[in-house]
């Protein structure tokens, strides 16, 4: 019971100084995150499998084998009582420890100032609701305009890449136009075991933070695979969020004179602003949509077929849940974390007109 409580006061005291010292968060991502982060890749990174699958294989096993061990103490519960609350407790401690991990480990970069705010994009916010409404709309119909206008001009010089010049050039490119304090050790992306099973779950790649580990799913179309890279790339950089991670890697991938990385942030971000466009104003969406190229076109019905054969039931649930999961992340939004780069990008692609040859900021 010691063991409980000693990692309760852990938590508490670590959880009180990142919400109530901006400073230990500054401190944690200038110092401590970069040296777990680039000791994890040194460490795991030259395993050309994911070692965080591995991990969450045996966890699950661990896991079901427990559970079914309780099953059978509840049935009988007179005899085996006692080892029922040790397992039980152990449990709790494990989690506790695990949790705590995930913290130090990564997790406490959500407590940082969001990305937008740190590169001074500010949200006018002033006027009644209509007004605010109006703003939104006028925004995300000039930036419509601006991809479509992109997508338009980069699908002629279109290439499917192999995913490993996708990863090898992503690298290039962090650490090129970043700051991050692991670009040049602590990024990089290996595709997960559970590809088959991610992609019914309608998920594109995701972060191990025990690991240090970036995975995508190599079934995802390829046009759609260099800013999914990006954007796990910058989770390992530090950015937890994930509008935020959407935005870094809207600005790396676009940062670079290379038509595919362009082109593909340019249509990922252009999902997020049209659908986004179409719940307030779905004749604009749709005369946007209207003007796409056919390459585009054709993309854009590879990506409805897959959303027609995988994303059901199944996918609804692990959508609510990783919804619930961002909430207690102290992300408002949940899961419509996403969509607000459309926002911070058009913001974004304004300061850049402003500030070429900046490097990209990395908290």
């Amino acid at each position: 019971m010691w063991v409980l409580l000693l990692l309760v006061a852990i938590l508490w005291v670590f959880s009180f100084f990142l919400t109530q010292f901006p400073g230990f968060v500054i401190y944690y991502s200038d110092h401590i995150y970069p040296s777990i982060q680039s000791g994890r890749h040194t460490v795991f990174g030259a395993v050309p499998f994911s070692i965080g699958d591995v991990l969450y294989i045996i966890g699950g096993i661990w896991l079901l084998v427990t559970l079914t061990r309780w099953v059978y103490f509840v049935r009988k519960f007179g005899a085996y009582k006692d080892r029922l609350a040790g397992s039980v407790l152990n449990v709790a401690n494990t989690g506790l420890m695990v949790y705590l991990v995930f913290l130090l480990g990564w997790g406490a970069n959500y407590s940082k100032e969001p990305l937008a705010r740190s590169w001074g994009l500010k949200v006018e916010k002033s006027g009644g609701r209509k007004a605010l409404k109006a703003r939104e709309i006028a925004a995300l119909g000039s930036f419509n305009k601006f991809l479509v206008d992109r997508l338009n001009q980069y699908a002629p010089q279109y290439s499917s890449l192999p995913y490993s010049h996708i990863n090898d050039r992503a690298l290039v490119y962090y650490r090129e136009f970043t700051t991050s304090k692991v670009k040049d050790r602590g990024l990089g992306i290996k595709g997960s075991l559970f590809g088959y099973f991610l992609q019914r779950m309608g998920i594109d790649g995701y972060y191990n933070p025990f690991t240090s580990e970036g995975q995508i799913t190599k079934r995802i179309p390829v046009f759609m695979m260099p800013f999914t890279v990006c954007h796990e790339m910058a989770h390992q950089a530090g950015i937890a969020a994930e509008g935020d991670a959407n935005l870094l890697a809207y600005a790396v991938a676009t940062a670079a004179d290379d038509p595919v990385f362009r082109y593909s942030a340019y249509l990922n971000i252009w999902l997020y602003t049209n659908n986004r466009l179409f719940r307030y104003d779905s004749a604009q969406a749709k005369h946007f949509s209207g003007q796409l190229n056919m390459l585009t076109i054709a993309h854009l019905d590879t990506l409805d077929q897959i959303s027609q054969k995988y994303h059901g039931l199944f996918s609804s649930y692990t959508s609510d849940i990783f919804d619930s999961y961002l909430r207690l992340q102290q992300q408002a939004d949940g899961i419509l974390t996403y969509g607000n780069v459309s926002r911070e990008a058009w913001l974004w692609e304004q300061k850049r007109i402003r500030s070429r040859n900046t490097p990209i900021q990395v908290p």
